[in-house]
């Protein structure tokens, strides 16, 4: 066999077998333009389900009030989906829902940028990594990704749960031996890296559309 066929459009080259392989298929023509396609810890990951609208709504809201912190503080560059992150040292290879690339960590080497504005990933450490969980990506999330975030030596890691009714934000914060959620005060959050507490509101429905408001204090 010269591939692995997951569905229509998804074809994985069989000479994909560790993270060089992966991350020069994610490179190439081949890549898929749909779905996510992650190198995690030695395994692949493939999502070729496409978001919910909820989810959509949740993450375009909070990566864009944190895309204008991040500018206005000075404090680096946010990013959103489609943008890979990838940690050599963990054998991870990802697209965040968002992910901060702090200006410190470039200055000390430990983010590059291959290409500048043209590369395609962000390698090395980040201050803040962000993903909505929803049904196709509950074990990737709350399970895979917090060990190898904390492995790569990520700051925090926000995230949102698309399939409760009430999503609310959560932040793991890094600890001597995992990430660990940080105690909600009347649904308030605090984040060392933006120097700021957040709470995520859900609006009322219009046209049965939820709306999503990210607070800051």
């Amino acid at each position: 066999m010269s591939a692995i066929v997951v569905g229509p459009g998804f074809r994985i080259p069989r000479w994909v077998r560790d993270l060089k392989s992966f991350r020069r298929w994610a490179r190439s023509p081949e890549f898929p333009d749909q779905g996510w396609f992650s190198y995690l810890g030695g395994e692949l990951w493939v999502e070729p389900v496409m978001e919910k609208l909820v989810h959509n709504r949740i993450k375009t809201v909070i990566v864009a009030i944190l895309t204008l912190l991040a500018d206005e503080d000075r404090i680096g560059f946010f990013c959103s989906d489609r943008m890979r992150l990838t940690n050599l040292e963990v054998d991870l290879s990802t697209e965040p829902d968002g992910m901060l690339v702090l200006h410190a960590a470039m200055d000390a080497g430990e983010v590059r940028l291959v290409e500048g504005d043209q590369a395609a990933e962000v390698l090395g450490t980040l201050g803040m990594v962000f993903e909505v969980v929803s049904t196709s990506s509950v074990r990737k999330d709350t399970d895979i990704l917090p060990l190898l975030y904390w492995q790569a030596g990520v700051s925090e890691y926000w995230i949102v749960d698309s399939r409760a009714e009430m999503p609310e934000l959560q932040i793991l914060r890094r600890g001597r031996s995992k990430l660990a959620p940080v105690r909600a005060v009347d649904g308030w959050v605090k984040s060392d890296v933006f120097g700021k507490s957040f709470r995520l509101v859900r609006l009322p429905a219009r046209h049965g559309v939820s709306d999503f408001r990210l607070e800051v204090r």
